[in-house]
């Protein structure tokens, strides 16, 4: 007589994700209500009647906890949530653009960075500003600081900063995010000479130099 497809080692894991409602084998759990209060600690069936009984499900959402922690919820409603904030997320991640700066940038150069920053920021997209050092130019880390602050400035007609500007390795970081689109405004970029700008993902890796 065979195996059956499923059983031994080969077996499929259909158990991924939280566990819920019957799947919660553990005699006991902390149950957090539909109102996400703090319901006390209370046998695990008693906490399932009670959300059956609310047309609702349990879920446990911190297994490790001693005893694990449940909540009473909709959870059709929750995992549409969660959904949303995951395309959100990604959508956020793909929205972010990348402008890199040398510590010796000419002006020409740089307002062209400027202008392209703009842009990306007018569209919508949060930009990460990238200095990047070579050789001996980090023996003189203000330099680095100092363009990056500068362009700061330069975009603070349509963008404001996110966090402080960061020395990881030989680069500095710092990302900026729109303003409301009703406070944006093109500093940099007349209306006629108004290009769309190569996009550029944030975590790319390229070590070259975006539009130099």
């Amino acid at each position: 007589m065979g195996k059956h497809p499923f059983s031994g080692r080969g077996r499929r894991n259909f158990n991924r994700g939280p566990r819920k409602n019957e799947r919660i084998r553990v005699p006991e759990i902390r149950v957090i209500g539909p109102d996400g209060q703090n319901a006390g600690i209370m046998k695990t069936r008693e906490a399932l009647e009670l959300a059956k009984g609310a047309g609702l499900d349990l879920l446990e959402i911190s297994p490790n906890a001693k005893p694990p922690v449940c909540r009473i919820l909709d959870y059709g409603k929750y995992m549409y949530e969660q959904s949303k904030k995951d395309k959100e997320s990604k959508s956020t991640q793909a929205r972010m653009k990348e402008v890199k700066f040398r510590v010796r940038v000419d002006q020409h150069d740089y307002m062209t960075k400027i202008r392209h920053g703009e842009q990306f920021l007018w569209k919508g997209s949060k930009v990460k500003l990238t200095l990047m050092f070579r050789g001996r130019e980090m023996e003189h880390k203000e330099l680095g600081f100092d363009v990056i602050k500068r362009a700061v400035k330069d975009l603070d007609h349509i963008a404001t900063p996110d966090n402080q500007p960061r020395l990881a390795g030989r680069n500095i970081t710092m990302t900026v995010s729109p303003l409301p689109a009703n406070r944006r405004k093109l500093k940099w970029t007349a209306d006629g000479d108004y290009e769309e700008p190569e996009e550029e993902s944030h975590d790319s890796g390229d070590e070259h130099e975006e539009h130099s």
